[in-house]
C-alpha cells in the first residue's frame, strides 16, 4: 500500500468525526431488540431501512434485503448441525451491500448483526437506552457496543475511502444480518442464501485486540424423577434433588479431567457451568422432581460438539448406573441450543494484513487473543470456509449491560483500521 494514503486517510477522518458520529448516533436510536432471543421476533426493519438509505447515499453498487427463513435455519441445522428453529421472522430481513472494484476477483466482507438485547429495567439506566448520549468521550446508548459500532465503523471505512478519493482495490460487502442474539440465525441465513467472500471481519467488540478463536458451547437439561412423600418418613422416598447433586459430581470429575487434558494458546480451560437448578415443592416433601441446566465451553479441534455431547451423556449414564433408584429412573436429558467453536489459521493473509494496517492505523503492535464467547465468527468459517477474523470498538463486558456504551476513540480507531484493512488486504493479494 502506498504509505501516502495513510496520512490522506487520518487527515479526512478528522475531517469528518462529527458526521461520522452522527450516523452511529442515528442507529443507536433506533429500537432493533430481539424479542424472546428472537422466538417471538424482532425490531430490526427499521434500523435497516436506515441503512438501506445510508448504502444509497454513499453508493453501493447493488443492495439486496433478504427475508430470514424458516428453511433456511431448518436446512442449516440439518446439514452443519448449526440453527435454532422456531423464531418468529414477520419483517425481518438481513441487508446486504456490494462495493465493487474494477478488476477486482476477490471480496472482502464485513459482518455485523443490527439487532440488540432488549434493555431490561429502563429506569436503571442513567440516560434512556434509545436516546443516544456523549459523555466524557463516551457514546451510551442501547447496543452502542454490541454491535452497532462495529457494522457503523466498517460502513464508514468504506465512506472513508471514498471521501478521501480513493478507490476501492477489492471487492466489499457489507452484511448486515438480524436475529444473531438469537444464536447467530441471520448469519446462517447469509450463508444458506449463497452469501461468501475470501475473508470476513466479524466486527464485535474486542477492546481493538484481533480474535482469532472462540469457544464453543452446548446447553444441556437434566430432568430427575424422585419419588415425593412426607419428610417425617424420608426413607420411603427418594430425593431428585439429592439424586441431582450425584449427577451434577459427577460432571464436575469430567470438568476437571477436560482441565487436566485440554489445552488452548489463546482460550481459557473448557468449563462446564451449572447455571440453574429447580426441584421439590416444599421444606417438609422428599422432592418427586428436579431439573438443572448448564453451559459447556469446549475448544475448537481438540474437542467438537460430538465429542462434548457424547461425554456428557455418558458421564450421566454412567453415574446413573451406579445408583439403584437412577439405574431404574433414567435422567433425561436435552440440548436446547448449541454453537461451534471458531480458529482462523495466524499465518493466513487476511491476518498478516491486519497486523500492517493496525501498525499503519495506530502505530503500535495488534494484540491476537482468544474469546470465550461465541458468536458468528464460527459460521463464516466452518461452513462458509472464508478466512475469518474478529475486531471491533467496544469492550466485551459492556454488552447486554445498562448503560452500555462504546469509547469513542475505539469507534474512530476501527474506522482507520477497517480503511487500512481493505488497502492492505487487496496489496498482499498482489503480492
Amino acid at each position: 500500500m502506498d504509505n501516502s494514503y495513510s496520512e490522506i486517510l487520518k487527515n479526512e477522518l478528522e475531517k469528518r468525526k462529527e458526521e461520522y458520529l452522527g450516523y452511529l448516533k442515528d442507529l443507536v436510536a433506533i429500537d432493533t431488540r430481539d424479542l424472546g432471543h428472537g422466538i417471538d421476533g424482532g425490531k430490526e426493519k427499521e434500523g435497516q431501512e436506515y441503512l438501506y438509505k445510508l448504502f444509497e447515499k454513499i453508493g453501493a453498487d447493488s443492495i439486496r434485503k433478504d427475508p430470514m427463513r424458516e428453511e433456511s435455519i431448518k436446512k442449516c441445522l440439518e446439514e452443519y448441525g448449526e440453527g435454532n428453529p422456531g423464531h418468529n421472522y414477520e419483517d425481518r430481513y438481513n441487508l446486504y451491500a456490494d462495493f465493487g472494484a474494477k478488476g477486482s476477483k476477490k471480496t472482502f466482507m464485513f459482518n455485523g448483526h443490527i439487532d440488540t438485547m432488549p434493555p431490561g429495567d429502563e429506569t436503571k439506566w442513567t440516560y434512556p437506552p434509545h436516546e443516544p448520549t456523549v459523555s466524557k468521550g463516551r457514546l451510551y446508548g442501547l447496543g452502542s457496543c454490541d454491535m452497532k459500532a462495529g457494522l457503523m465503523a466498517a460502513i464508514m471505512a468504506v465512506k472513508l475511502l471514498k471521501d478521501a478519493d480513493i478507490e476501492l482495490p477489492v471487492n466489499v460487502k457489507i452484511c448486515s444480518v438480524c436475529d444473531e442474539e438469537g444464536g447467530g440465525n441471520g448469519s446462517m441465513q447469509a450463508i444458506m442464501s449463497g452469501e461468501r467472500a475470501d475473508a470476513v471481519v466479524v466486527c464485535e467488540p474486542t477492546s481493538l485486540k484481533l480474535i482469532a478463536a472462540h469457544m464453543g458451547f452446548v446447553f444441556f437439561r437434566v430432568s430427575v424423577t424422585g419419588r415425593a412423600n412426607h419428610s417425617g418418613e424420608k426413607q420411603a422416598g427418594v430425593s431428585a434433588i439429592e439424586k441431582a447433586v450425584k449427577l451434577i459430581r459427577a460432571l464436575e470429575e469430567l470438568e476437571h479431567k477436560w482441565l487436566l487434558t485440554h489445552k488452548h494458546p489463546l482460550l481459557p480451560a473448557p468449563n462446564l457451568n451449572v447455571g440453574t437448578i429447580h426441584g421439590g415443592s416444599a421444606g417438609s416433601t422428599v422432592a418427586g422432581d428436579c431439573c438443572f441446566e448448564l453451559c459447556i465451553h469446549y475448544l475448537p479441534n481438540v474437542m467438537s460438539y460430538e465429542s462434548v455431547y457424547k461425554e456428557f451423556t455418558d458421564t450421566i449414564d454412567l453415574a446413573s448406573r451406579g445408583d439403584e433408584w437412577l439405574c431404574e429412573n433414567k435422567p433425561q436429558i436435552s440440548m436446547y441450543q448449541s454453537g461451534g467453536a471458531f480458529e482462523q489459521d495466524t499465518d493466513a493473509v487476511i491476518v498478516s494484513a491486519f497486523k500492517k494496517a493496525y501498525n499503519e492505523a495506530l502505530g503500535k503492535k495488534l494484540d491476537i487473543v482468544g474469546s470465550p464467547a461465541g458468536c458468528d465468527s464460527r459460521l463464516w468459517k466452518n461452513i462458509a470456509k472464508s478466512d475469518v477474523v474478529q475486531f471491533g470498538p467496544g469492550n466485551l463486558k459492556e454488552c447486554h449491560a445498562i448503560d452500555e456504551y462504546v469509547e469513542l476513540d475505539q469507534f474512530y480507531k476501527s474506522i482507520s483500521v477497517y480503511a487500512e484493512l481493505i488497502l492492505e488486504y487487496a496489496k498482499k493479494q498482489e503480492d
